[in-house]
């Protein structure tokens, strides 16, 4: 780990960051078994697995967790592998490779272990995490109401105590895993005022699973409300503490973002090499149209956003790791750990979804009139594509929330907001942010050049340490990077700026090695 616990990205500049390229050797088996997996296990049935045939999904996740998959950053006495969570995303990021398989591995592997493993009691992690962490189990996070979404802390699930247990009332609404869950982790209220966290087992009395949702995309995952009416749930599977089931949800969330950014590239991958291998083949005016400079141009601005995107990623898990060093162990190391680079968590999930959006856009855009339709893969990853931006905490809430807790930080002390920056971007977030309105537009706005100035500096500082095809990425990316970030600020400022000077883009030369190293992906 080389960027301190705690390095502000707009305020210093730290002289190293860890890059995809710095995985060890043991790191790096994990990763290609993995990839393996995704190639020979997933891709060759998606055709199955988009009708939920019975017991073929809970199948690929058991066998997942007899590889060690399904427990990659829990610690080894609750069956685990005890590894970081900068490796757990990247494996996450190659298991990702179709949407359906990445929700519901994701959700077990992610988010409805998090809560558990940073507070939980030794018996409930005993009782419960083994069994997610080895995939005996499938594990599901229901926070979200029919009436409670962004505003999470408005939720009417009610939880009352009688003698030993409590009895939990209420509906989660779109529930992945919902269908195959033997693990609820759930968000409730007790006696109707105090948010509090419940590990609830399918099996409980009063707990039942409605219809599946009929969904744009993910076909093969399963959404469906939880019903819970007079569920009976033990005291002892009570999660933290009564009232402070906020930092068991939150926390969750904050970790579950960072990995969904690395759930959100993995799909890229994909639809990248369809577009790339279908670019070669396809022929037009006499030729392949993977020779046509606009092609050309579509692969060199797809790869650079996913470069841009995983750069942001293994920089910020890096420093989670590094703040779990340092602070975890106990329930409240563990949650100022899972707090410490929240920002970076939404920075990264709101940038790759968004790539994301782009990427699977101009791979469908590659393969013209035959990209609309279902009979080519492409259209799964356009449909399963959409949602990224919406769970995990819509990009929308995201962007207040990166605003609003860094001018937190700004008025603790624990950033400097008079800082120049170290590039145009960041000079130009360090003023906007003095000049922030209270209107959403605005809040949004300098959220946006947060993230671009995190966006723009891990990716430089990545191509700095391994130049080269990082360095001519980087080159395609800060063109449209510098763009966004002047109109950003003249949203908040009503000011002119001018753009700097910036060379040439090779569009046509990095656009086919894009196109080469692309049919290689998967």
């Amino acid at each position: 780990m080389k960027q301190g616990v705690g390095c502000s990205f707009l305020s210093q500049t730290p002289t190293e960051i860890f890059c995809v390229e710095d995985f060890n050797s043991e790191e790096r088996l994990m990763i290609d078994a993995a990839s393996d997996f995704s190639k020979k296990e997933v891709l060759p049935i998606i055709e199955r697995l988009d009708t939920q045939e019975e017991g073929l999904m809970p199948g690929l996740i058991h066998k997942a967790g007899e590889l060690g998959l399904c427990g990659v950053d829990t610690p080894e006495q609750y069956g685990g592998l005890g590894l970081g969570k900068n490796v757990a995303a990247r494996i996450l990021e190659m298991m990702s490779l179709n949407g359906s398989f990445a929700v519901t591995y994701g959700i077990t592997s992610g988010i409805s272990q998090v809560g558990l493993n940073l507070f939980g009691t030794e018996a409930q992690k005993e009782q419960y995490l083994s069994r997610v962490a080895t995939g005996e189990w499938i594990g599901a996070y229901a926070l979200s109401e029919p009436n409670s979404g962004s505003d999470a802390l408005s939720v009417s699930t009610r939880a009352d105590r009688r003698g030993d247990n409590y009895v939990l009332n209420g509906t989660k609404m779109w529930i992945s895993n919902a269908k195959w869950a033997d693990l609820f982790l759930v968000m409730a209220k007790v006696d109707g005022e105090r948010f509090s966290a419940f590990l609830v087992e399918k099996d409980f009395p009063g707990v039942s699973v409605a219809r599946e949702e009929h969904k744009m995309g993910l076909k093969g995952s399963s959404t469906a409300r939880l019903v819970l009416e007079d569920a009976i749930v033990p005291a002892e599977n009570l999660l933290h503490l009564e009232g402070q089931g906020h930092h068991v949800a939150f926390n969750a969330l904050n970790i579950g973002r960072f990995k969904l950014a690395s759930m959100s590239i993995g799909p890229c991958r994909d639809a990248m090499a369809l577009a790339a291998r279908y670019s070669v083949d396809r022929k037009q005016f006499g030729q392949s149209i993977s020779n046509f400079g606009l092609i050309r141009k579509k692969f060199a601005q797809m790869a650079a956003r996913f470069y841009v995107a995983e750069s942001m990623i293994y920089r910020t898990g890096a420093s989670i790791d590094a703040a779990f060093d340092e602070f975890g162990g106990s329930v409240d190391g563990n949650r100022k750990a899972a707090e410490e680079f929240a920002i970076e968590c939404s920075a990264c999930k709101v940038f790759a979804t968004e790539a994301q959006s782009f990427i699977v856009d101009e791979a469908l855009q590659t393969f013209g009139g035959y990209g609309f339709t279902e009979e080519f893969p492409i259209a799964r990853h356009y449909r399963d594509a959409r949602v990224s931006r919406i769970y995990e905490g819509t990009n929308e809430i995201n962007r207040l929330f990166i605003a609003d807790r860094f001018l937190k930080r700004v008025l603790d002390g624990r950033v400097g907001a008079d800082s120049s920056g170290d590039s145009f971007i960041s000079e130009l977030a360090s003023t906007a942010l003095k000049q922030i309105g209270k209107d959403q537009v605005s809040i949004a706005a300098v959220s946006d050049l947060l993230l671009l100035t995190y966006a723009e500096q891990s990716a430089r500082l990545r191509a700095q340490q391994n130049p080269g095809w990082n360095s001519s990425l980087y080159e395609v990316f800060l063109p449209w990077c510098q763009v966004q970030a002047v109109e950003l600020f003249r949203t908040v400022t009503g000011q002119e700026v001018n753009l700097p000077a910036i060379a040439k883009v090779d569009y046509d030369g990095i656009g086919e090695k894009a196109i080469e190293l692309a049919t290689r992906l998967t």
